[in-house]
Order: C-alpha cells, then sequence, then structure tokens
C-alpha cells in the first residue's frame, strides 16, 4: 500500500537538502566573515583565524538541520537566498566594498 503523500514530500526533500547545503553553506561563509570583521578584536585580531574557520560548521550545521522545517523546498530556497543577500550585503559594506 503506497501512501500519495510520500511521493509529495520526496521532491520537497530533495530542494530542501540542496537549499541547506548549497545555500546554507554560502550563508555560513557569509557569516564567518562578519564574525572576522566585527568579532573581538576587529578584521587584525592575532590567532583569530581558527575560531572564525570553524565557526563556519557551528553556522551551517543549525541551518542546514532546521531547512526541513520549511514548508516546502521553494520557501527554503527564497527565504535562504534572501538570508544570503543581507549577509553578504553586509559583508561587503563592512569590507568598504558598497
Amino acid at each position: 500500500m503506497h501512501n500519495k503523500t510520500h511521493h509529495k514530500i520526496a521532491p520537497d526533500w530533495w530542494s530542501k537538502t540542496f537549499a541547506g547545503a548549497v545555500l546554507g553553506f554560502s550563508l555560513a561563509f557569509a557569516l564567518a566573515g562578519l564574525l572576522a570583521w566585527y568579532g573581538p578584536g576587529g578584521i587584525a585580531a592575532p590567532n583569530k583565524t581558527q575560531a572564525v574557520m570553524w565557526s563556519v560548521a557551528v553556522f551551517w550545521m543549525p541551518v542546514f538541520a532546521f531547512v526541513y522545517l520549511f514548508r516546502t523546498g521553494l520557501r527554503a530556497v527564497l527565504w535562504l537566498s534572501a538570508a544570503n543577500a543581507v549577509a553578504y550585503a553586509a559583508l561587503f559594506h563592512a569590507r568598504g566594498l558598497l
């Protein structure tokens, strides 16, 4: 006996996974960049590189886990795209590129 809702969930599952993997990863890089610029000591703080490097996983994994709470994969892609746009705009502003 096949449940019809099972087939409806599968496409959203793939798009949510894509959103969490790709858009979540790029968002984590932007947030790590913001941590590097605005974190303690600013960009020139000594011995900060390890903390910034490991913060990528700290930012990425919760996004990757919670992306499955979106109702649809399209919503996940749209919300994470918007979050990426805001985070990268803030990062470019911090670097003086905007």
